[in-house]
């Protein structure tokens, strides 16, 4: 599998395509990150919250895979906000993951009704995993156009992704044209709309033109206008169309066809990030 790298503002690079495990149960993260191993995935996406770092990390020991050659990333959960619970928690995580590093960690949600409103502590805090090298590279997750320019204007580092939701029926052009106006690079979770690209007439249309699935057409949408995804599967035969997609081309009407079934914020399929306020027990 040949995977194209893209180039951060801190000259590190990112697999375009990686692999997911949000949802996935933790007694079942380890067979299922070998499975995408063994396909040939090589960018794994956990966090905090979704209670399976330690499965991730298992399955990296157990791969035989150099330790430079997987790109993990992990983010912060909404409970450890404060720099010291922050501090606590990246040194759980790297535990959890059997790492001395991380390659990019993310705070999860900017949160901005709760801690005062101050992510921008936070933030300065991620400065400090990755002037130590713990974190190869820092970033944010969810944060809308004001969250970053607050960053940009009280902090010395920008992030470099943001990790938004972006799909065909929500194509959250505001964030994105903040996010890459300054540097940063667009991560795109629920790149298929959870599965509704399958419903979608456009999209299966230009699927059965090109021979594809609506997946692979929706992945490759993503991937022709820049952003980094990781779908995820616990099927192996799902794995592998997903990651078939650096072979065929959108044309620009077909790229065109599909931007324009954003219906804007009914589309969402997750939370507004300024109101989302949840901290797990």
């Amino acid at each position: 599998m040949s995977i194209p790298n893209l180039t951060l503002n801190d000259t590190h690079t990112i697999p375009q395509l990686g692999f997911g495990v949000f949802q996935v149960a933790p007694e079942e993260t380890a067979a299922v990150v070998l499975e995408a191993f063994a396909v040939g995935y090589r960018h794994i996406d956990t966090a905090q919250m979704y209670r399976n770092e330690s499965g991730v990390g298992q399955a990296l020991a157990q791969s035989g895979l150099a330790r430079e050659d997987v790109y993990i990333t992990t983010k912060l959960n909404n409970g450890f906000h404060r720099p010291e619970d922050a501090r606590r928690s990246f040194d759980e995580s790297l535990q959890r993951l059997g790492v001395d590093y991380v390659d990019l960690f993310l705070i999860h949600w900017p949160l901005p009704t709760r801690y005062d409103g101050d992510y921008v502590s936070t933030w300065n805090t991620l400065i400090e995993f990755q002037r130590e090298g713990r974190a190869r590279s820092i970033g944010v997750s969810n944060f809308q156009p004001a969250h970053l320019a607050r960053l940009a204007a009280e902090t010395s580092v920008i992030p470099a992704v943001n990790q938004i939701e972006v799909h065909p029926f929500f194509t959250n052009e505001a964030a994105r044209r903040a996010s890459l106006g300054q540097g940063t690079l667009v991560e795109a979770w629920s790149p298929i709309a959870r599965g509704k690209v399958g419903e979608d007439a456009t999209i299966q249309g230009i699927a059965d033109r090109l021979g594809r699935t609506p997946a692979q057409v929706a992945l490759r949408w993503h991937v022709q206008r820049g952003d980094i995804v990781f779908p995820k599967s616990t099927h192996s035969e799902r794995m592998r169309e997903n990651a078939a997609i650096f072979d065929f081309a959108l044309e620009a009407a077909e790229m065109a066809a599909i931007s324009d079934l954003d219906r804007g914020e009914p589309g969402r399929v997750g939370p507004n990030p300024d109101t989302f306020d949840w901290i797990p027990d």
